[in-house]
């Protein structure tokens, strides 16, 4: 099963492009809720190259990394990779008001649709805000 979450992006496609392939600003929003942090992260955005996040409770309790190869990517428009045997696609829309990011990802069996599509969610949500604050600075 694909899950699809989006979130819009009052930002000019280049600068949403940016903060969502480079690794400063990965670490920045890269969370689905605010007990969770992205402590570094790591990308070769070619096909074949390498992505990884390193996902870690604030407390420390519990962490992950989330990595995975470049299968295509269209500069400014498309990115999709496979991650665990799973694949993902990452569109990035431009329209009227903005920058639609849409992510389009296999589900996995340990945890509920519902959570995941929450979990992604959310990280979407704290990619918009942050490139929207960065933008106002």
């Amino acid at each position: 099963m694909t899950i699809t979450v989006e979130t819009l992006v009052n930002a000019p496609i280049a600068q949403v492009w940016q903060a969502y392939t480079t690794p400063e600003d990965i670490v920045q929003w890269n969370a689905a809720s605010d007990d969770w942090h992205t402590t570094k992260a790591a990308v070769d955005l070619r096909v074949g190259g390498q992505f990884s996040s390193r996902m870690e409770a604030k407390d420390g309790s519990v962490g992950f990394d989330f990595a995975g190869t470049y299968t295509k990517i269209v500069p400014n428009h498309l990115i999709e990779y496979e991650f665990g045997g799973r694949t993902a696609q990452v569109e990035f829309l431009q329209g009227n008001s903005g920058v639609t990011v849409r992510v389009s990802f296999d589900a996995e069996d340990e945890n509920s649709i519902e959570q995941q599509s929450t979990g992604w969610q959310a990280i979407l949500n704290n990619f918009a805000q942050h490139v929207q604050t960065k933008r106002s600075e």
